[in-house]
């Protein structure tokens, strides 16, 4: 008689504890009862007091769909004096009973069971891949996009009124991506930082629509905006495998993520821009975007430079302490977490630098380097004098100098050789030897010609692709997004903390401290599509004009972003 009912409805190519621990049963109407799962099963069977005597399953790959979880079950049961009989093989209880050929069915069952499953993922791999690599969309579109619905290619699938889409802009949202990526991008802001800016206009930038409606939010969040900004499809390829949906949704290692070979649909954003974006969070992490004091209620003062400062030992953000009120930037490592570091014993204490030093050499950088007619000069004199810090060419003969002695060689090996392969041997070289030895002898050393002879030229190919000497940046290769700047005589240390930080996001500056030397570097990017964001933050008010106090509106037009090299100054 039947005691007890045990199954799950999840994947049985999961681990044995992952397998019942859900409540999917109860959105089917299942009419047998279900007193546990297998995990439940095979607890029960190691008790003394257990409600069962034996174990029948459907087929024995029913069990699992990997044959050692299969086995494993099936040896626990074992073990247990439980029999694991099947309802398609003869009823086997006995100690005695002949097991041999039954048990080889079974094995062969589950290998076939097994490779089937396997065949069957394989086949769909290969088919989304393909698909994916034809250009068609899987899933719903992203925002920003519409899907456009074409007929099946399958002419079988056709008939029966199948369709595949492809993505085009939606001409409504399309222009809300494109700004979402400007704000991250040019300005850093954070995730909810851009939604709430967002928000500020829902008419020209409506918020998404979930495939629930019941769960809308009517508004824009940080996680809508951060999924925005993940998805690569902005950049007009079709890319699939981004997210694991049966581990919960995480998102891949983009290495495993598949990419159409070319743009597949009409991009929204720049790959340039797409992969600028993707490093933001890196560099901001833990750092909020707006200006001004943080919420937290001990906060009296706040700091312009908060985020750009880094120390130069340890390649961390420099956080800003005021003394006496004073401000300061200090960088001290906590012995507790970073000993274990390598440079934390080369590292000081504390270090402090402060803020005034570090306000008034960005001003005066900002002015000599890039805003006054001159610049270019300026950045002549850097580029040659990183040029011959580096000692590229030096470095490049060094490379080059290894094969060539290794010809050299060759070549003086092989002058040794002709000799005896065009004259034969000499006088007394050849005593003792037949003409049969005088042959052998005479065919290796033509073998050897041979041998060194590919073992030059393929040195020759190693040669001949090495790279020539670097002869580094010119300063013409940046001129033009160089040029793009307007020319002004502005003190950035008299301008409003939220315009200096919205221009020194969209230069992307970045500040380096080294206090062994005393030395401050500085380093800002020049992208292409930075005219919108120095327009956008000239229009703020404030006094950018050092010497009449008028702002300064700059002298080119809001389509003047065409360029889209970035360039590093």
């Amino acid at each position: 008689m039947i005691v007890a009912h045990f199954y799950d409805v999840e994947s049985g190519r999961k681990e044995l504890h992952e397998r019942g621990s859900s409540l999917a049963h109860q959105n089917f109407k299942i009419p047998i009862p279900r007193d546990g799962s297998v995990a439940d099963l095979l607890e029960e069977a190691q008790r003394p007091d257990r409600r069962f005597a034996a174990v029948i399953c459907e087929s024995i790959e029913r069990v699992a769909r990997r044959t050692y979880f299969g086995t494993k079950i099936e040896y626990e049961l074992e073990q247990a004096g439980v029999a694991l009989c099947t309802a398609d093989e003869p009823i086997i209880t006995g100690p005695r009973a002949k097991r041999a050929t039954p048990t080889l069915t079974r094995r062969v069952k589950q290998a076939v069971s097994e490779w089937y499953v396997l065949q069957m993922l394989e086949l769909s791999w290969d088919g989304f891949v393909e698909h994916v690599s034809q250009g068609w969309n899987v899933g719903k579109p992203p925002y920003g996009y519409r899907a456009e619905k074409v007929p099946h290619p399958v002419p079988a699938r056709r008939a029966e009124g199948r369709t595949k889409h492809r993505l085009i802009p939606d001409p409504l949202r399309a222009s809300a991506v494109t700004h979402i990526f400007q704000l991250r991008g040019l300005d850093k802001l954070g995730y909810d930082a851009i939604a709430d800016r967002l928000n500020l206009d829902l008419v020209a930038y409506p918020p998404p629509e979930p495939t629930r409606p019941d769960v809308a939010l009517g508004r824009w969040s940080g996680s809508a905006v951060r999924e925005i900004l993940r998805n690569p499809k902005y950049t007009g390829y079709q890319v699939w495998n981004r997210r694991a949906m049966k581990k919960g949704g995480r998102y891949n290692d983009p290495r495993d993520w598949v990419w159409s070979p070319r743009p597949a649909h009409e991009p929204l954003v720049t790959k340039e821009l797409f992969d600028a974006v993707s490093t933001v969070g890196r560099k901001r992490q833990g750092s909020r975007s707006a200006h001004g004091a943080n919420a937290h209620p001990a906060t009296k003062r706040s700091y312009v430079l908060r985020s750009y400062v880094y120390c130069d030992i340890c390649d961390r953000r420099m956080f800003g302490k005021t003394r006496h009120q004073i401000a300061y930037y200090a960088c001290q490592p906590d012995p507790n977490e970073h000993r274990d570091q390598p440079w934390f014993p080369d590292h000081p204490k504390s270090l402090w630098i402060r803020e005034q030093i570090l306000v008034t050499s960005i001003a005066r950088f900002f002015a000599t380097r890039i805003f006054r007619p001159d610049r270019h000069n300026h950045l002549t004199a850097a580029l040659r004098a990183a040029q011959s810090a580096s000692g590229s060419g030096d470095r490049t003969a060094n490379e080059r100098a290894a094969p060539k002695r290794a010809i050299s060689a060759i070549g003086q090996r092989q002058a040794r050789l002709n000799p005896t392969l065009a004259g034969g041997f000499g006088d007394g070289e050849a005593d003792g030897l037949d003409r049969g030895q005088e042959k052998q002898f005479r065919e290796a050393i033509r073998r050897e010609h041979s041998t060194v002879g590919a073992q030059r030229e393929q040195l020759a190919e190693q040669l001949a692709h090495l790279r020539a000497p670097n002869q580094g940046v010119r300063p013409t290769d940046i001129a033009a997004p160089l040029n793009a700047l307007p020319h002004l005589d502005v003190d950035l240390s008299l301008v409003p903390e939220e315009i200096q930080r919205r221009l020194y996001s969209a230069f992307g500056l970045e500040v380096r401290y080294c206090r062994p030397r005393e030395e401050l570097t500085l380093r800002v990017t020049i992208p292409g599509c930075l005219a919108d964001g120095l327009l956008s933050a000239a229009r703020e008010p404030g006094p950018w004009n050092k010497k009449s106090g008028a702002r300064t509106i700059f002298p080119f037009p809001e389509h003047a972003a065409a360029d889209k090299h970035d360039r590093s100054v």
